[in-house]
């Protein structure tokens, strides 16, 4: 009976929309380094942490008397903290449901205090951890009856470990070099108990020293080792002489040491940590295009990105191109993009809007695409390929367009070979000059441009390059140079008979007041022949 209203209630915890949401509430609140919520919550349990441990030292001088009230308010929230957390800290439902359907499931008895002894080692587990044994003595100074338990007041300042980041990380780089740290432990406990059995041999009063007792030897060989000095006590003897210039050199050995321990550390976790601050950074922001590679196209694609003020972040495993990216300014990561946990951390199935692959080699662009559209199949992906062999491969691996650069650069070269004006207009956006730039004219109706043929508009004379039409007009599908472009067809570099027809899109180049004037006889010309109708 009690086995059955165990699994009972685990199935309606596992079901009911108000208990899931309470605790992934309380989740965000206490653990989710992502949520708002605590962020808000970590600097409000700083302050009262701050604010409980100065009440608490001024009621021990007598300046504080009636304010039990705010001690016991600042108690109770540390004991409702200390419960939810215990509470988060598992799911014992989901441990009930699988224990139960895997003896469905094998046809053996449901271990109910098989269970409940899981269930239960999951929350000592927790209690025994470091941060929620100090959540707990953190609340025993409170206990008025028994004065002794203030010396728990300094675990309340401990408890800023849960809520300062940086704290955090400090002990996590530490948490690193745990083996190199206790090394250095073991042989800086051997030197003080050496230094302090030679110092109380060689300096107590029967010797003509100042060292009374072993706990004096002690501090004398600490304060020796660590190079301090105060004084207070001083070996008088040789041989204590001799064992304090021993220390005072195996001090110096033993800082050295440990100090390089924490630099590498440091060094070694230096690269996450920069690339954890990108990684926050692109969170706050949305529509974040992802550029995988910054070589001379990544290069020019980040830079247009950053002027039209679009989110983007780069990665590339080479340190000297993300040195040349931070040096710009842009966010970059140094890592590989073609693994999965880099661009999850960059977003690709939250906020990122596009992949851009310009790896200079195929084979990085091609698995880079694989991984991107396994982790997100509506991403858009855009990639570069350097040979025509690897265009099908990138699109079979999903990707939306894939641009051969080189291949377009000599098309370009070889379509307006002589024609000075495009080469001009051409170089102008390339070199992000402002005058020039590259915008797109619609044919309207009763406009002079439809029916016309690009030979007679004579582009050339309006100081302005034509370089393609964009349409779906039934009437072009006999012209070369044609490119889908989703539902329509971009034509590139028209031929001179092209004709143009109503819903014409041309994309036209050159500078910004040429482009001005060519729009502004497009106008007259539609109001001219809307008058005359």
């Amino acid at each position: 009976m009690l086995t059955r209203a165990l699994v009972y209630f685990a199935y309606y915890l596992k079901t009911s929309p108000r208990y899931q949401r309470g605790k992934q509430f309380f989740r965000n609140l206490l653990d989710n380094p992502d949520s708002r919520l605590k962020s808000y919550f970590d600097v409000l349990m700083i302050a009262l942490v701050i604010t409980s441990v100065f009440l608490l030292i001024s009621e021990a001088e007598g300046k504080v008397g009636a304010v039990e009230w705010y001690e016991h308010a600042i108690v109770s929230l540390f004991i409702a903290e200390y419960v939810l957390r215990l509470w988060i800290c598992s799911d014992n439902h989901k441990l009930i449901i699988e224990h139960y359907e895997r003896a469905q499931y094998l046809g053996i008895p449901f271990q109910g205090f098989k269970v409940i002894a899981g269930m239960a080692g999951k929350k000592l587990k927790y209690i025994i951890s470091p941060l929620a044994l100090i959540d707990l003595l953190a609340i025993l100074p409170s206990y008025r009856e028994l004065r002794v338990l203030r010396v728990f007041l300094v675990f309340r300042l401990f408890k800023l470990f849960r809520y300062l980041s940086s704290i955090k990380l400090f002990a996590e780089i530490l948490s690193t070099k745990r083996f190199e740290l206790y090394t250095l432990g073991i042989f800086l406990s051997f030197l003080i108990f050496i230094g302090s059995t030679g110092l109380y041999l060689f300096e107590n009063p029967g010797s003509g020293g100042q060292v009374h007792n072993l706990f004096e030897a002690l501090y004398l060989s600490v304060v020796t080792l660590a190079t301090v000095g105060y004084g207070d006590i001083s070996p008088h003897t040789t041989g204590g002489r001799l064992i304090a210039m021993a220390l005072i050199f195996s001090g110096l050995g033993f800082i050295s040491f440990f100090t390089s321990i924490i630099v590498s550390a440091f060094s070694d976790k230096m690269q996450d940590m920069r690339a954890s601050q990108v990684y926050l950074e692109l969170k706050r922001r949305e529509h974040v295009i992802i550029i995988c590679g910054f070589g001379r196209v990544g290069q020019h694609i980040a830079g247009h990105l950053q002027n039209s003020r679009q989110a983007f972040v780069v990665i590339d495993p080479d340190e000297t191109k993300i040195n040349k990216a931070k040096h710009l300014r842009y966010p970059a990561i140094l890592d590989d993009a073609s693994k999965n946990s880099v661009l999850i951390n960059a977003g690709i199935n939250t906020n990122a809007s596009a992949v851009v692959c310009t790896a200079g080699d195929d084979v990085t662009n091609v698995y880079i695409t694989l991984t991107s559209r396994h982790l997100n199949p509506q991403i858009r992906i855009l990639s570069r390929a350097n040979s025509r062999e690897s265009v099908q491969k990138l699109y079979q691996a999903g990707a939306n367009d894939v641009i051969q650069p080189f291949e377009i650069a000599g098309m370009v070269i070889a379509e307006y070979l002589g024609q000075p004006v495009a080469f001009e207009a051409i170089f102008g956006i390339l070199s992000e000059k402002k005058q020039f730039v590259m915008e797109t004219v619609p044919v309207h109706e009763n406009c002079f441009l439809a029916g016309q043929t690009i030979a007679a508009l004579n582009f050339d004379q309006r100081k302005l390059m034509l370089a393609g039409v964009i349409s779906n007009h039934p009437a072009h599908d006999r012209h070369d140079n044609r490119y889908p472009v989703k539902n329509q067809c971009f034509y590139f570099n028209p031929a001179a008979h092209f004709e143009l027809q109503v819903g014409d899109l041309l994309v036209v180049l050159g500078r910004k007041l040429s482009i001005d004037y060519f729009r502004d006889l497009i106008e007259k010309s539609r109001l001219q022949r809307g008058h005359h109708l």
